[in-house]
């Protein structure tokens, strides 16, 4: 997961390349701005110049690299590093082999398949690298727990999942929203209670309510939330993944039980928070272990269609809905 210490204590340099890989976008903006201003404090005079690896072509590439007549040293930074055209790929592996003395290399990769070669070259040459992996649903409260942290502020574990309830498993509008908090708060403590009165009154309908309507047998409320959720600028992917992370913890919630009643083990295999252990209680009164793996099935099938670009999310998402319920009531099916 991001750690915002280890990218504080990750020391660029002049001469080597600085390598920034993952599909989590805003911690690696924030890892690209954290370089480029660890290699100004070492050369305030440097230029610096920062360009999308799919508008490089070679002459441009090695304008950027070389040594700028007006300054004393250069930080050329690539983003999109996927893009790069493949005429390009030994161009960059030569350079990052033995960069410059006064040149600073820093190339940003966005995760995914395209550039991986060229990438698993870089990752020999590189130092630092600074990952930024895509977060896990259960990692986002960890993430507020951490921007509060790094703020010089708090914020206890049930309010970070409440946050994450009210914003979405977004690391920019998470940021955003405990920044903004920690401003309200004058102890500098963001707790359940304040992010309640913050989102009170909002459209706070997001992902985790339509999951929770509708795997408690709420259908019909289920729809209404989902159409408000999305009218109110939710992801459609952030519904399929409330929809999956829930129907996962209820699948561990029957192996935890049957081995302890304790709260806290089933809330440590669970990944769930002490206080959500009773809800998911309640669903299993409603669901088996069969039911629970047909309805993933059905959420996975779903995810990749809106992933693939659906007509009309809005109706897949209707349709994953209503098939999810039909999963509950009829349990031995799938």
């Amino acid at each position: 997961m991001w750690d915002a210490e280890a990218v504080a204590a990750a020391r660029s340099r002049f001469g080597g390349l600085t390598l920034i890989p993952g599909p989590e976008s805003f911690t690696a903006e924030r890892a690209l701005a954290a370089a480029v201003a660890d290699l100004r404090r070492q050369e305030p005079t440097a230029s610096v110049t920062t360009v999308s690896a799919d508008q490089l072509d070679l002459g441009r590439f090695q304008e950027m690299t070389g040594a700028d007549l007006f300054a004393s040293s250069t930080v050329a930074a690539l983003t999109g590093l996927e893009k790069l055209p493949k005429t390009l790929d030994q161009p960059l592996l030569q350079l990052a082999a033995e960069v410059p003395e006064p040149v600073a290399l820093v190339c940003v990769h966005g995760g995914g398949n395209a550039g991986k070669k060229t990438l698993d070259a870089l990752r020999k040459l590189a130092n630092p690298v600074v990952e930024c992996p895509a977060l896990k649903t259960s990692q986002f409260p960890a993430f507020a727990i951490a921007e509060a942290k790094a703020a010089g502020g708090s914020i206890d574990v049930q309010a970070a999942q409440r946050l994450v309830e009210a914003v979405g498993p977004d690391t920019r509008a998470l940021a955003a929203a405990v920044s903004q908090l920690l401003s309200d708060s004058q102890e500098g403590r963001i707790e359940a209670e304040q992010v309640r009165r913050y989102f009170a009154g909002r459209a706070n309908v997001t992902g985790f309510t339509v999951a929770d309507a509708c795997l408690a047998g709420r259908t019909g409320e289920a729809v209404v939330k989902l159409r408000w959720a999305l009218a109110t600028g939710t992801s459609p992917v952030f519904i399929t993944s409330s929809l999956a992370g829930t129907l996962r913890q209820l699948g561990k919630y029957f192996a935890a039980a049957r081995r302890s009643n304790r709260t806290a083990d089933i809330a440590a295999a669970t990944g769930a928070p002490p206080w959500k252990v009773n809800d998911l209680a309640a669903l299993a009164r409603l669901w088996d272990e069969r039911s629970v793996a047909a309805a993933i099935r059905s959420v996975a099938a779903a995810d990749a269609q809106i992933k693939g670009a659906a007509d009309d999310p809005g109706f897949a998402l209707e349709q994953l809905i209503l098939k999810v319920a039909r999963r509950r009531t009829a349990p031995a099916a799938g």
